[in-house]
């Protein structure tokens, strides 16, 4: 098993098979700094790669989840463009435009991560936070947890991810009502959209629950858990023709596993199935 990385604004940690990566800017409400958006990318990467970590959870230090990103940030993204391609407007905005894909990249490394990610979502969840709980397998937060599309109110399109993957979680029209308006929206709006799955009392209510979740799925096949993310994501962006063509060949290469040799004995026996990492 490697080390966790060590990173500014998150602390990983594994245990039980479980990956724990909790926002580390308390001071700040969380809010999204530029070495943020990196040290996502790098502890997502690593969850991926490390074959002791089956299952992620995603969570905040201090009073929230996260209030979005850093104003700080923007000034810095506005200043780095302008220092960029001396007078050629077209060179500066090339460089914007590369920027914006990166960080849209960061927040798609949990997309990426082959072991499922539960965001675990309390206090604010605003702006960058919707974005990034978006990029999430599943979403659960506590009761006083709220949300909002702000990026209306800052006088800009929410660029990295909100628009495109929100109405595939909500629906369109709900999604454009919040865009829009910017609205906040509490926990249980949450819930009965669908963002989140569920609801506990408590921040700390949220942790032991999405602690018991995590550790049913690490009691799971990897390999099958890991095909499962795979045709899931396929299949969003793909015809049920092409998912059913996929999982064909998938299968076709992975079935015939260990796992299931495991699983098949275990179930015969009443036994619990362990599996190799």
């Amino acid at each position: 098993m490697s080390k966790p990385p060590e990173l500014e604004t998150l602390k990983v940690t594994l245990d039980a098979h479980i990956a724990l990566v909790r926002i580390d800017r308390p001071g700040k409400a969380n809010a999204m700094s530029r070495e943020m958006w990196s040290d996502l990318r790098r502890a997502f990467e690593w969850i991926d790669a490390e074959d002791s970590a089956r299952v992620a959870i995603l969570g905040g230090n201090g009073a929230h989840f996260t209030s979005g990103i850093d104003l700080a940030m923007l000034a810095g993204v506005a200043s780095e463009s302008d220092g960029i391609g001396g007078d050629c407007e077209g060179r500066k905005r090339e460089k914007l435009r590369r920027t914006i894909l990166d960080l849209q990249d960061c927040l798609s490394s949990l997309e990426r991560c082959r072991k499922p990610v539960i965001a675990a979502i309390h206090g604010a969840c605003i702006g960058g936070g919707i974005d990034l709980a978006c990029c999430a397998d599943m979403r659960y937060c506590s009761a006083e947890a709220f949300f909002s599309i702000r990026e209306i109110d800052m006088g800009m399109t929410a660029d990295v991810g909100t628009l495109q993957r929100l109405p595939r979680l909500i629906g369109d029209g709900m999604m454009r009502e919040l865009a829009y308006t910017g609205r906040r929206f509490p926990a249980e709006e949450a819930r009965s959209l669908g963002f989140v799955n569920r609801v506990f009392a408590t921040p700390e209510e949220l942790h032991a629950g999405v602690l018991e979740i995590a550790a049913a799925i690490a009691a799971k096949s990897p390999l099958a858990i890991r095909g499962t993310k795979e045709m899931i994501a396929y299949a969003r962006d793909h015809s049920v023709a092409d998912g059913l063509n996929y999982i064909a060949t998938w299968n076709a290469a992975m079935l015939m596993s260990r796992d299931m040799q495991e699983a098949m004995m275990a179930e015969m026996q009443k036994a619990k199935p362990k599996f190799r990492d």
